[in-house]
């Protein structure tokens, strides 16, 4: 038992003393180089491995895996930095450090047998790189075990190098001559880096050895310096992907994960050679490169633009375009001759293109999506489909639009053609071309010929075999297969839907009483020319439920298939928009799966919805003041009709006194006011001291009654 317990932990001792530490684990390299390490095995690439062997494990690690098995017993234990604090810490990687004190950073870095540093993306690692190897070297009488410090250059430090032979251009730089390198201007950092990390290298072999790796411009997986390239052929927006300058500038390139065989050897080998160059075996111009990746991801075509108009691209910075415009032969003599690497592209990008795009795709989750939107008519396909489409960022397929512009690209063929400034792919076999293009202005012509006097005999509508061809042959088309398509009412039948495939069903559906209403409520302008004519509609809404009423139906087909389409009744959703119905379709068939929007996309998103949010602001100040506006003027109107009745009913209260007081007025003058102003006049005369008392005592004695 204590024997097993030795073994256990001196096999515990032996996996904690690979201890890895790599800077920058959440970046491009970094991410990939972790992964790949932490799934070899310590002192693997020792081992001589057979033909099959080696194929099985560059299948396995050619890909890059998003989820990854479980680490190999006695692997590299993966331990590092991450660029961005609020990154999460990587599934392949043991530990991950945020530090603010260097004096902690030491003290891991002491724990770690290798030491790698990756200073190709980006230039604040090389202050770090360099005081860590010098921080370290300065602990070295204190190590316990060996350590070895590797830094990830680039060969732009050999950028400037004058030709080994002036009359012979061709011949390529090896690790033998890195003492002559000369650097590009905006790479002196780098190449003082790479000299300090040699010469500490040099004082104290046994315990620090230090090694510089000149890696070539990595690719692979998410496609590194060459990802500007894919991602504009993938998106299918432009017709030539552009090349800076003549593109005759050779590229060293290698594949990240071969970047990672070579670290991995560097580990387990610990050469002699201090100075060693990584690049794959290929020899290809920018040219050829993006030739390749035109043909294979977009639109086949490439377009020569002067070099300084590549400063004008968003997504390349200073440093991408001095590598992408670099011109350089190099050869890695000593990797071939000393190394075990199991090469994922050791002939280059172009010669793997179809491994590499599969790993673009996967890393970036780039899966097309398929969709297709059945129902009758003026169920609302089209409307659906154009929102899908913006949420997908899919291609609309109407049946129509796919006839006109395959007719129209067949009288292009035909066609005499004009000089463009784009350019084919493929320039060799000039000959050969020019014979398969007469063949194909032939058979251009043939068909053109043939869909005309079908439409002709038709009537103006095609026979299956031509919709069909067209239709495969558009959803063939590059952007078809790299985003994916909407299929707008198509296949409308059994037979039709045989030669097609989709990923997704949706069967919309509602009673002929609620299409007939909508169709009867839409505006004139919309209806005129279409088929929601009263006559059209009602023959095209019959065929509909002819053709669904049958055994051999399209959704029938679907589900033998086991795509079980997603039935929507429209009527249930009391959406003009159809908002809820897109929701409800969105939740069914998942994310998206493009690439999403850009920092320009995004932006303007955010300034049209802080338009549509000032302009409603605007809109409801505006109402509130017209509604203020509409109230102080009630107010007013109601307060000068108010005033208006108050005078009337003044006026006839005055009227009503007047015309009530007029007896008595009467009666007054008649019988009190003669025999009153007769006893005013005697006071006024008299002037006695009781004016009252005798005005009184006089009314008694003249009064007319009383005589």
């Amino acid at each position: 038992m204590a024997a097993e317990e030795e073994a256990v932990a001196a096999a515990e001792v032996t996996i904690r003393s690979q201890r890895v530490f790599l800077n920058h684990l959440d970046s491009y390299s970094g991410s990939s180089i972790g992964k790949y390490l932490s799934n070899c095995v310590v002192g693997a690439s020792l081992e001589e491995v057979g033909e099959e062997e080696e194929e099985e494990e560059v299948e396995i690690m050619s890909a890059i895996d998003v989820t990854l098995s479980k680490p190999k017993e006695g692997a590299y234990q993966i331990v590092g930095t991450l660029s961005k604090a609020q990154c999460m810490k990587p599934d392949f990687a043991q530990e991950t450090y945020t530090l603010s004190a260097r004096e902690e950073l030491l003290g891991h870095l002491l724990e770690c047998d290798v030491i790698i540093y990756n200073i190709t993306e980006e230039a604040n690692q090389i202050e770090e790189a360099t005081w860590a190897a010098s921080a370290l070297h300065g602990e070295v009488l204190h190590f316990e075990k060996p350590k070895l410090f590797i830094l990830v250059s680039t060969i732009m430090t050999w950028a400037q190098s004058k030709p080994l032979d002036p009359d012979d251009s061709e011949i390529p730089f090896t690790e033998e001559d890195y003492r002559r390198r000369k650097p590009h201007p905006n790479f002196m950092d780098h190449i003082n880096a790479e000299k300090v990390i040699i010469k500490l290298g040099k004082t104290n072999k046994n315990k620090f050895s230090t090694y510089v790796v000149a890696s070539g411009l990595q690719y692979g997986a998410e496609e590194g310096i060459f990802h500007c390239f894919f991602k504009t052929a993938w998106l299918g927006e432009t017709p030539a992907i552009p090349v800076f300058g003549d593109g005759s500038n050779f590229l060293p390139t290698i594949h990240v994960v071969d970047l990672a065989a070579v670290l991995q050897n560097i580990a387990d080998h610990r050469p002699r050679t201090h100075y060693i160059v990584a690049v794959d075996e290929s020899i290809h111009t920018l040219q050829d490169i993006v030739k390749c990746i035109s043909k294979n991801v977009g639109p086949g075509k490439i377009q020569k633009i002067p070099r300084e108009n590549a400063f004008l691209s968003k997504d390349l910075t200073q440093t991408h375009l001095d590598m992408l415009l670099v011109n350089l032969r190099m050869e890695a003599v000593f990797l071939k001759e000393n190394f075990n690497i199991k090469w994922v592209a050791q002939t280059g990008l172009v010669e793997n293109i179809g491994q590499v795009l599969k790993e673009y795709k996967q890393s970036r989750g780039l899966l097309p999506v398929k969709i297709c939107v059945l129902g009758p008519p003026a169920v609302g396909k089209s409307t659906i489909a154009e929102e899908l489409c913006k949420h997908y960022r899919l291609h609309h397929i109407k049946i129509k639009d796919v006839i006109s512009e395959a007719i129209e690209n067949l009288e292009k063929i035909i066609a005499p053609k004009e000089t463009v400034e784009t350019e084919e792919v493929g320039e060799e076999g000039e000959d050969e071309e020019e014979e398969e293009e007469v063949d194909g202005i032939e058979e251009a012509q043939e068909l053109l010929d043939g869909v005309k006097e079908n439409m002709e005999q038709n009537g103006g509508r095609l026979d299956d075999q031509y919709v069909i061809k067209f239709m495969k042959e558009k959803l063939k088309s590059m952007p078809c297969k790299n985003q994916g398509y909407i299929l707008d009412g198509f296949p409308k039948t059994y037979d039709q839907a045989k030669d097609l495939f989709n990923q997704y069903v949706v069967s919309l559906n509602a009673s002929d009483e609620f299409l007939k209403n909508r169709v009867m409520n839409l505006p004139e302008s919309v209806v005129a020319g279409t088929h929601y004519t009263q006559d059209r509609f009602l023959r095209t809404l019959s065929l509909f439920r002819e053709l669904n009423t049958e055994d051999e139906t399209v959704l029938n087909y679907f589900d033998e298939l086991e795509i079980h389409p997603q039935f929507i009744d429209v009527a249930k959703f009391e959406d003009p928009e159809n908002r809820f119905i897109v929701k409800e379709i969105i939740k069914e068939i998942g994310e998206l799966r493009n690439y999403g929007l850009t920092d320009e996309e995004k932006e303007e998103l955010e300034r049209k919805a802080a338009e549509a949010r000032l302009a409603k602001e605007a809109e409801e100040n505006a109402k509130q003041e017209r509604k203020e506006a509409e109230e102080r003027a009630e107010k007013l109107a109601n307060w000068e009709e108010w005033n208006k009745r108050l005078e009337e009913v003044k006026r006839q209260e005055q009227e009503l006194l007047e015309a009530q007081s007029i007896p008595l007025r009467n009666y007054l003058m008649k019988n009190v006011m003669p025999t009153l102003m007769q006893g005013l006049n005697e006071c006024c005369k008299i002037r006695p001291d009781d004016p009252v008392d005798f005005l009184a005592e006089y009314l008694f004695k003249n009064n007319p009654e009383m005589e």
